[in-house]
Parts: structure tokens; C-alpha cells; sequence
């Protein structure tokens, strides 16, 4: 059976979510609001849960030579002094490889996996359900109807606001910074230190980089800082380990602020949310990127068993997604909390029991989809 089919967002759920229904033998069109020149920029964290879906999707090949195998997360205190170790290549055995790689380098992997023309300046203005088929209107002013339209437009998806599945994203806040170092000190571990309500995690992402994620808990009235490289040298300035180095060598620094995604219902009839527009979380667990491959490659499987019933589709898809979706939403938050604790209280405590609250924290995604 042809189904007409739209993805909407060439980012990564969408690019995903298009390999994943191309692999199931559909021909979905993309669209993409931004111009085909926008490139990612920093760098990304995926732990084995990713590179597995990534397999399934058949793109774990041309993932190999790009960026760092991470095999250990190394947690310190503020002044860089240890607090305990996971074991990341044993905790993924079996499942796949963990990466920090390029986000600019995984786009690029995406697209190649697509098999098809991607429509760039390309906005959805409107979406209209009519007798169970999707109404979509463009930007150009250009009308076609599509029997599945996916939504994977991000955090604040155009689609789920147009069909009414729910409004903004909900703060978390956190104001996250994120930057590639080149010159910086030499790693090879994912290492990560705890401050006050504030957190710096640093990881290899080859040819001789450093990808770093900081960020730093506040209230929901404070401003994001005019100048980012600044204040990530105010608020990190006093930590100890490799962060005096590293922040030597920081040049660039972006910045937002972290939201989540909790909806009761990821479908209007013929249309379907997936990843950030269905489910986005702060980043503490890296999930955001491995959570859109999963969708994609289970949306390509329920579509493949009972193309001819679409609604029963959706239904097998929420119901398959939704409580995995929901331990990363938890777990997130649990994260969250102990970093948080007043470090007096937080650090004995991890040194005694980190090991194993981290580790724990994961055990739910090494279970197949």
C-alpha cells in the first residue's frame, strides 16, 4: 500500500524518522522551515541505546570513523576531586558503542540516510484533519494532503500547536552552555564535575576537541547572560580538574534554556509527534537524540505490520514508546534533584552510592525497544 506521507523537521528526530519509514519501505516527503545552510553546531553525547537504533536504522557504518568511543564517565566535586566512576563500555555490552561526536558530522550522516530531497524554506502554516487524511498548508501557500503527517519539529513544534496535542514547552531551569575547545587538555574519559546547582561535563569528540556541556540551575525570571563566554568563566572559574585548561581555551559558547515535553496524547488522527515535539527532557541523561531513533525505528515497524490501518499504527506506537519515554523523563528528573542537594550533603553521599544510583539510572534503556 502507497501512503502519501509527511515529515515535518530535518533535524534529527526528523531525518530519523524518515530513515526509519524509508527502511520500512515508504517514500515520506521532507520539509524543513530553516534554509539548507543552517549547520549544527557543537557537539552531541550518544550512549549505547542510540548506537543500537542507529543499527536497526542501518547508519551505524558511517558512524564508525567519526568522533570518540567514550568507554568511562568519570564524576568529581567541584574542586576535582573524585567521586566515583561508571563503567559505560560494560554497562552498554552487548547493546552498542558510546559516542561524542560531531552534531554538524551526525546531520550529515542523517542525510545521507534519507534517500530523498529534503524541501528547505519550507514552513507548515496549517494543518487541517479531513475525513481522517491531513490538510497541510505551506508557507508558499501551496495545499496537499498527506495520509500520515509526523511532526518532528522540536521543542516548540509548529504541529503540535496547530492540531492542538499542547502549548509551550515547561522550563526546567537550567541555562545549559555548550562550546567545542580545540587546544585544550587532553582527554579520554566523559568527565563530569558538580558545583552548586551547577554541573561541567567535558568529553573527547575527535580530531583532537573537546566537546563541553555546562550549565547551571535558576529562577525562571533570570535573563540568559549577554555575554555566555563570560559567565561560564564566573560561575566555573573556581573549579578545579581539567576546567581551568579548558576554560583557557573556550573561544565560543552557546546558550539556551532547557525545557520538557510532557503531553497526554502524541497523535490527532492521521498526526503523530516524535521526538522533541513529543517527549523533550532536559539533557542530564544525553537521551534527547537516542529517544528520536528509537521513535523512528519503531514508527517504521508498526507502519510496516498494518499499513492499511493507520489509527491502529499509532496506537501500537504509542503504546510501545510511551513508557520508555517516560523512565528518561523520570530519570532526568531524579538526576536533576541529587545534582541540586547542597554539595556537603551530595558528595559524601554519591562518593558512597553514585556508582550505583547512576548506573541504575540507565538500566532501564539497555532492554530492546
Amino acid at each position: 500500500m502507497t501512503l502519501r506521507i509527511l515529515v515535518v523537521g530535518a533535524g534529527i528526530a526528523g531525518l530519523a524518522a524518515a530513515r526509519g519509514l524509508r527502511v520500512a519501505g515508504f517514500r515520506p516527503d521532507v520539509v524543513e522551515e530553516l534554509p539548507a545552510s543552517t549547520v549544527p553546531r557543537a557537539g552531541i553525547f550518544l550512549p549505547g541505546n542510540a548506537a543500537r537504533a542507529l543499527r536497526q536504522l542501518g547508519l551505524d557504518a558511517p558512524l564508525r570513523p567519526l568522533g570518540d568511543l567514550i568507554f568511562r564517565q568519570v564524576f568529581l566535586d567541584a574542586a576535582g576531586h573524585g567521586l566515583f566512576e561508571v563503567d559505560f563500555a560494560a554497562l552498554w555490552a552487548g547493546v552498542g558503542e558510546s559516542r561524542a561526536m560531531s552534531r554538524a558530522d551526525l546531520q550529515q550522516v542523517l542525510l545521507t540516510g534519507v534517500g530523498g530531497e529534503v524541501r528547505y524554506d519550507t514552513a507548515v502554516t496549517d494543518v487541517q484533519i479531513v475525513d481522517g487524511a491531513a490538510k497541510v498548508e505551506f508557507g508558499d501557500g501551496s495545499v496537499a494532503e498527506y495520509d500520515l503527517v509526523i511532526g518532528a519539529d522540536g521543542r516548540r513544534s509548529t504541529i503540535r500547536a496547530k492540531t492542538g496535542l499542547g502549548g509551550h514547552a515547561a522550563p526546567t531551569g537550567q541555562i545549559v552552555y555548550r562550546s567545542v575547545v580545540s587546544g585544550g587538555p587532553a582527554l579520554r574519559d566523559w568527565t563530569g564535575l558538580f558545583g552548586r546547582r551547577s554541573a561541567f561535563v567535558v568529553m573527547p569528540m575527535g580530531g583532537r576537541r573537546l566537546y563541553c556541556h555546562a550549565d547551571e540551575t535558576v529562577t525562571p525570571d533570570t535573563p540568559n547572560p549577554a555575554d555566555p563566554l563570560a559567565r561560564v568563566r564566573e560561575v566555573f572559574g573556581s573549579f578545579g580538574g581539567p576546567v581551568p585548561a579548558i576554560l583557557a581555551a573556550m573561544e565560543k559558547v552557546q546558550v539556551a534554556r532547557t525545557d520538557e515535553v510532557v503531553l497526554e496524547s502524541w497523535r490527532s488522527g492521521p498526526v503523530l509527534l516524535v521526538g522533541d515535539a513529543a517527549h523533550a527532557t532536559a539533557p542530564t541523561l544525553a537521551q534527547g537524540a537516542a529517544m528520536a531513533f528509537e521513535d523512528a525505528v519503531v514508527l517504521g515497524e508498526v507502519l510496516q505490520a498494518t499499513p492499511e490501518d493507520i489509527p491502529a499504527a499509532l496506537t501500537a506506537y504509542e503504546r510501545r514508546r510511551r513508557p520508555r519515554c517516560g523512565h528518561v523523563h523520570e530519570r532526568t528528573r531524579e538526576r536533576d534533584r541529587t545534582r541540586d542537594v547542597a554539595p556537603a550533603l551530595r558528595d559524601p553521599m554519591l562518593r558512597r552510592r553514585g556508582q550505583r544510583i547512576f548506573t541504575e539510572q540507565y538500566r532501564g534503556l539497555v532492554s530492546p525497544l
